[in-house]
């Protein structure tokens, strides 16, 4: 089964805006590290399938509801990027003390 190129550029997206919006809800909520992922993966969704809504509205795009499916995997990848990194790092810091 051949997945369809423009759901690879949406998995994409997906992963940068997972990324992006994990480091920003750690920043802004450092103290609560389970609160920040379900924030973030609430907006993953949110913003996934917000976008193909506002295609379907306008109709200013092509709403697929799988185009939002394959940016909410790839927010989840980019989120798991995030995580181990953040778990690497304070893994690192710990030995280092």
């Amino acid at each position: 089964m051949k997945i369809a190129r423009d759901k690879w550029k949406h998995f994409y997206v997906g992963i940068l805006m997972g990324a992006i919006l994990q480091m920003l809800t750690f920043y802004v909520m450092p103290q609560h590290f389970l609160t920040s992922i379900i924030v973030s993966f609430i907006l993953v969704i949110s913003i996934s399938y917000g976008f193909e809504l506002f295609s379907l509205i306008t109709k200013k795009g092509h709403y697929d509801i799988f185009d939002a499916v394959a940016g909410v995997i790839g927010g989840s990848v980019g989120m798991g990027i995030i995580l181990f990194l953040v778990k690497l790092f304070i893994i690192r810091l710990m030995i280092a003390y």
